[in-house]
């Protein structure tokens, strides 16, 4: 294939908390269309490679994006023009080359980003193949285990308690159909639980989980092992606990139970709650800069769980690089946007799997109905995704589209 960029257009849109984010489209000169959307997060990591917004409080808060989309349409766009789209190394080169800072702040992220996809996506249809097996290249595709949000705290959900999220992983059936299909049966259970026991929603949080209104952190955990007790199917429990938003001056502040904790006292409960629930994954269990409490935590438990960073590594290469050689972590939360481009993305999936550490390909807690990241998921042979929760477009649009991904791989 020997197809050239032809034009990059930007322009605005709503992401699922309704705040602005950046849609581009890319056509070809074979005639090809396609367009990606850049998603946006929350919960985010103090070393993420930036998402440009506006500051322009007369606008969305200040949370608009018509810089990243100015920066797309009058200096990103024209400088790919004429490239070849099949060869996203040389393009993902030359955005970072544009913006010329090491966590894209002149440009933004977001617009590097929603490029990148959307040329990659463009190719795809120009190649005939769907995107995942374009993605794929000389990787070996692999169909992927959901991580799925069941009940939601902190910034996901109002700060009703300080443990992010708590997740259901389906391991007693093979294929993406039927593993969903126990996942909602399990949302479902809970939610009755819940109700059961007269506890106040907050609502549903970001990512489509229930947002209980608890007494402490532990009794989501206990609330969720009912629900998959009570439904009967084969699942184990992961822990996203975003520590960093509760970690103040040394001590973790669990406010909702009245208490504070240092990393010793964190590491502790974990070893004590993987005793009794059944939990095999736990995802940034400490300060995102707490390297000698990852050390000392993965050392303690790494043998018998999956220890994943997200705000600690941010998809970063240099900060994985770093996690392997201290024995920090074991697995790699994949986040796109925390990088800002598919080149990049891959080199940290395919570190990770040369040290032995696991990927776990994840969207944002912002999130609009573009479905490529299920594609990736499936292309890096990765084996782990996590989207959200059961409900809500933007997150079932990815699951949707596995479940067409599942009928087309051989």
């Amino acid at each position: 294939m020997s197809v050239r960029i032809c034009a990059v257009r930007a322009w605005e849109i709503l992401d699922s908390r309704g705040n602005p984010t950046i849609a581009v489209s890319c056509e070809l000169s074979s005639g090809a269309k396609a367009k990606a959307h850049a998603p946006s997060g929350a919960s985010t990591g103090r070393h993420e490679a930036l998402e440009l917004r506006d500051g322009d409080p007369a606008r969305y808060r200040g949370k608009g994006v018509l810089k990243a989309v100015g920066n797309v349409n009058d200096i990103l766009g024209p400088a790919v023009c004429g490239m070849h789209a099949d060869d996203q190394r040389a393009l993902d080169e030359r955005l970072i080359e544009l913006d010329g800072t090491p966590d894209k702040s002149n440009l933004g992220a977001n617009a590097i980003l929603a490029i990148s996809c959307a040329v990659a996506r463009a190719a795809a249809i120009a190649s005939g193949m769907p995107l995942w097996k374009y993605l794929a290249g000389t990787r070996t595709p692999r169909t992927v285990l959901p991580m799925v949000n069941i009940l939601s705290g902190g910034l996901h959900a109002g700060g009703n308690m300080e443990f992010q999220d708590f997740l259901a992983i389906p391991r007693g059936v093979d294929g993406i159909r039927k593993q969903v299909e126990a996942i909602v049966d399990i949302h479902r259970t809970a939610r009755q639980i819940l109700d059961q026991h007269d506890y106040e929603l907050t609502g549903v949080a970001d990512e489509g989980g229930w947002g209980p209104k608890l007494e402490s952190n532990e009794r989501a955990l206990a609330i969720l092992t009912e629900a998959i007790d009570r439904s009967g199917h084969d699942c184990s429990i992961a822990l996203d606990v975003a520590a960093s938003h509760f970690y103040n001056d040394g001590e973790y502040l669990l406010t909702s139970e009245n208490r504070r904790i240092d990393a010793a006292g964190m590491a502790n409960l974990f070893e004590e709650w993987c005793k009794r629930y059944p939990i095999t994954s736990i995802e940034d269990p400490l300060d995102q800069d707490d390297w000698e409490g990852w050390r000392t935590l993965t050392a303690k438990l790494g043998s018998r769980i999956q220890i994943i960073g997200d705000d600690f590594f941010t998809t970063n290469l240099a900060r994985l690089n770093r996690g392997i050689e201290t024995g920090a972590a074991n697995a790699v939360l994949v986040k796109m946007n925390q990088i800002g481009t598919l080149t990049e993305t891959f080199a940290v999936i395919e570190r990770a799997r040369e040290a032995g550490y696991n990927a776990v390909i994840s969207a944002r807690s912002g999130e609009t109905e573009d479905d490529f990241l299920a594609d990736l998921a499936v292309a890096s042979g990765a084996g782990q995704i996590k989207v959200g929760s059961i409900t809500r477009s933007e997150r079932l649009a990815k699951y949707n589209r596995l479940f067409e991904i599942e009928t087309e791989l051989p």
